[in-house]
């Protein structure tokens, strides 16, 4: 059958018969499979690389986190710590996302809910340069900028804010910090704040604070000694002041009771001569049970070392453009919660009108734990008047019991 040459002049059946051909010459050919394409991703080489040991400071808020140390164990919110390993493997800067692969140390650890705004960890990380070259200041600009990289990566809830690449020799976050500077936000209504300057006032000084914490077995602690060099309220604004402590160290929610006596006292709920009696372990040798101030206004405020060089990301050249990308992200943040804020204001406005119309009977009323709710109670009852813990002797007894019982059950296991 003769066709044209042009598929133009073809007609309708000669366009079909081409068709059936073709199919027909498909369907002799042997099929070939598809290959997959897609390059594999190349394992990343830490072999090739040089490590440097530094200190990271950086902030965060803590209402998100569930505290600040990283977990091996599944948590209801992502831990800071958890975090910030993530965004340094991600960035490959370490092997793995857990402290074990890099001599990890932090400088003290915070609670659920609590926030810190100059935390410090100290670790090992790639670097770009060789142990000699990494002395070297001239190469300081050269090197891997991690305050960018991290920033990056992290919410913005974590800002890193300075990087020390030389720390001091045989440097640790945790015991190499002098001392402790925490703050704690308090309202003012309600309280008598003559009466809570002169309560904080009486923390100064070394104090066995057994009283003032929540005993934990599995530490054995036995010495609850702790000095606190400066305690006193300063203002803050119109509607609040703040506890402004330093010390040496802190047992586990120590802040947050030390806050929650001085708000009874500030209160009126109770005399100045309660610290006194919390503080003498020969009359109350253990914790009667009384109330734990919210977590949320509590700050870890900065943790202080002897002189070390710090690089802030001003330090670095080139850095304005990142900066301000950066600062945008944070003023984002901040008016983010100021609006919400304001938003909450006036739904109070809206909801609340007769607020000055509640009245309490002369036994009933409310404790502030500085959370704005407070706990309610029909007749107060005095901290001193309450049901008394465990000492601390009989908590680590207890627990090296329980730790012996579960090593024998382990060793019967296996047999």
């Amino acid at each position: 059958m003769s066709t044209p040459k042009g598929y133009e002049g073809w007609s309708k059946q000669q366009l079909i018969d081409k068709l059936r051909e073709l199919e027909a010459t498909n369907e002799d050919e042997p099929k070939v499979e598809k290959t997959n394409t897609k390059k594999k991703t190349k394992k990343f080489d830490f072999s090739k690389y040089h490590t440097r040991f530094v200190a990271i400071r950086f902030a965060y808020l803590g209402w998100n986190y569930n505290g600040l140390a990283f977990q091996f164990e599944d948590t209801p919110l992502p831990t800071v710590e958890e975090q910030i390993l993530k965004a340094l493997a991600t960035a490959k800067l370490v092997k793995d996302a857990e402290p074990g692969c890099c001599d990890f140390s932090r400088c003290g650890r915070t609670d659920k809910g609590v926030s810190a705004m100059n935390q410090v960890i100290s670790l090992r990380v790639r670097s770009d340069f060789s142990p000699e070259d990494q002395q070297l200041q001239s190469n300081d600009d050269k090197e891997i900028p991690y305050i960018f990289i991290l920033n990056s990566i992290l919410p913005p809830d974590i800002r890193v804010t300075a990087i020390s690449l030389r720390p001091p020799p045989k440097f640790d976050a945790r015991f190499s910090c002098e001392y402790r500077h925490y703050r704690y936000l308090i309202a003012k209504e309600g309280l008598d704040l003559d009466l809570l300057q002169a309560a904080a006032a009486k923390y100064k000084g070394s104090h066995d604070f057994r009283n003032f914490c929540k005993i934990d077995g599995s530490k054995q602690i036995t010495n609850y000694r702790r000095e606190i060099y400066h305690s006193q309220i300063i203002p803050w604004d119109d509607e609040f002041v703040m506890l402004d402590l330093k010390g040496s160290a802190f047992l586990w929610h120590q802040v947050r009771y030390m806050v929650a006596v001085i708000l009874s006292i500030g209160q009126g709920h109770e005399q100045m001569s309660l610290i006194d009696n919390l503080f003498d372990v020969e009359k109350y040798p253990s914790k009667p049970n009384y109330e734990l101030a919210n977590d949320v206004p509590l700050i870890l405020y900065d943790c202080v070392y002897p002189e070390m060089e710090w690089l802030v990301p001003s330090d670095f050249k080139r850095s304005f453009f990142k900066n301000s990308r950066e600062y945008a992200k944070l003023n984002g943040q901040v008016l983010d919660y100021q609006l919400k804020a304001q938003v909450n204001k006036i739904m109070k406005q809206t909801v609340v009108k007769d607020e000055d119309k509640l009245v309490y009977s002369s036994d009933s009323g409310v404790i502030n734990v500085g959370d704005g709710r407070g706990r309610n109670f029909k007749t107060y009852v005095p901290v001193l008047e309450r049901e008394f813990g465990e000492t601390f002797e009989a908590v680590n007894e207890r627990h090296k019991d329980k730790r012996k019982r579960r090593k024998l059950e382990q060793v019967e296991s296996i047999e």
